[in-house]
């Protein structure tokens, strides 16, 4: 249910104004929730609406862009841009400018190496690059830092439960008797593109079945519990950027 100042608003009285077939498909999903979602005014709306489409564009982008996966340890970065980490997290070298940094990963993805959680932040730090333009990622962004689920004070991000799904979300598969051995794949995070849909980093862009049996694979030895798609959901605060 959609809310523009305390008034239900259908989506169909939208649509002069809102012409992109991916964010009618995102705006009817929210409409069709129970879930309320409450905006200012119309502009709150297609701004959100706006780095939604922008988030799934992103995970798209990733997905072609040659980029591998790997464990912490084995993380590498281009290093004439990113400085690696002992943790294996990727800090951007001084006078490189963010928006270079972060859309080089998707122009040079053979030069890039990382776990799934670091794949997902880097989704959204590209979606955030193109919804608010690279002057101001620049400034804001200025030591873009890249490690697990760590993000700049400025990109907020929050979590709730509930199986409101929106494409754009963050979601979570959950692998409870994943193999001690390859802990690196106790969860997958994915970017939700509706339809049963879903791109995480190692996997690729599939439906939930397959990610799931994918995830039954690196189990130990005799488990009891399948993998599964947890109902927690994780969103960007996206009034926080107007």
């Amino acid at each position: 249910m959609i809310l523009i100042n305390n008034q239900t608003v259908k989506p169909e009285t939208l649509f002069k104004e809102i012409t992109n077939a991916e964010q009618r498909t995102i705006l009817k999903q929210m409409a069709a929730n129970q879930v309320e979602y409450g905006y200012q005014d119309k502009a709150h709306l297609k701004f959100e609406l706006l780095f939604r489409s922008n988030t799934l564009r992103a995970a798209r982008e990733l997905n072609k862009s040659g980029v591998k996966f790997t464990t912490f340890s084995y993380a590498f970065p281009n290093r004439k841009l990113w400085d690696r980490l002992s943790n294996g997290g990727f800090l951007i070298k001084p006078g490189v400018s963010p928006s270079v940094a972060i859309l080089d990963i998707i122009k040079n993805g053979s030069l890039y190496a990382f776990e799934c959680s670091t794949g997902i932040a880097i989704v959204l730090y590209i979606a955030t690059l193109y919804s608010i333009g690279s002057d101001r990622f620049n400034v804001l962004f200025d030591r873009l830092y890249l490690m697990d689920w760590q993000f700049d004070e400025d990109l907020q991000i929050f979590q709730k439960y509930g199986d409101d799904f929106i494409p754009g979300d963050v979601l979570h598969f959950n692998n409870p008797d994943f193999d001690p051995k390859q802990a690196h794949w106790r969860a997958e995070n994915v970017v939700f593109f509706g339809d049963d849909q879903y791109y995480g980093h190692g996997v690729g862009i599939r439906n939930a079945s397959t990610i799931i049996k994918f995830l039954n694979t690196k189990r130990r030895p005799n488990p009891s519990k399948s993998a599964y798609l947890m109902n927690l959901i994780s969103r960007i605060y996206y009034q926080g950027f107007l």
